[in-house]
């Protein structure tokens, strides 16, 4: 006796669809914090007549406890130049801009090899400081 096959239904549910778009969303959102450098405790020293930079490329923070950070990660000095030259890659001039926040009470034994390492990866160094408010 010869039985005929059922034709299956291959349908996709529709239900989950929703709940895996969100949590994929959570998901990228919560790796998207590369930069992030917010939990860093740096106070910036003072300046006059300060301008901001048109681009970012990289973040370097040195902290309060002396320790170097670059884009939120810490990292060691002595390898903060080939990691730049990994990030700034072949960008023209103009566009390999480093943002450099030191901690007001850091000493120079800390920020001139950073500032060395910055020099030596091609980066275009902004200092950010905090702006003096002029008292009349």
């Amino acid at each position: 006796m010869i039985v005929k096959r059922r034709q299956m239904d291959a349908t996709i549910p529709a239900m989950a669809m929703g709940d895996i778009a969100f949590l994929l969303l959570i998901f990228f959102v919560i790796l998207a914090r590369a930069r992030d450098d917010s939990h860093l405790q740096w106070k910036p020293a003072p300046g006059q007549e300060l301008t901001r930079p048109q681009t970012m490329n990289a973040s370097v923070v040195i902290d309060k406890y002396n320790v170097t950070y670059l884009n939120g990660r810490e990292i060691p000095a002595v390898i903060l130049g080939e990691a730049l030259k990994r990030i700034l890659g072949e960008n023209p001039a103009g566009r390999r801009t480093v943002m450099f926040k030191v901690h007001h009470e850091v000493t120079a034994v800390y920020f001139e090899p950073v500032i060395e390492a910055i020099s030596e990866a091609g980066g275009e160094l902004h200092h950010i400081l905090k702006e003096e408010k002029k008292t009349q």
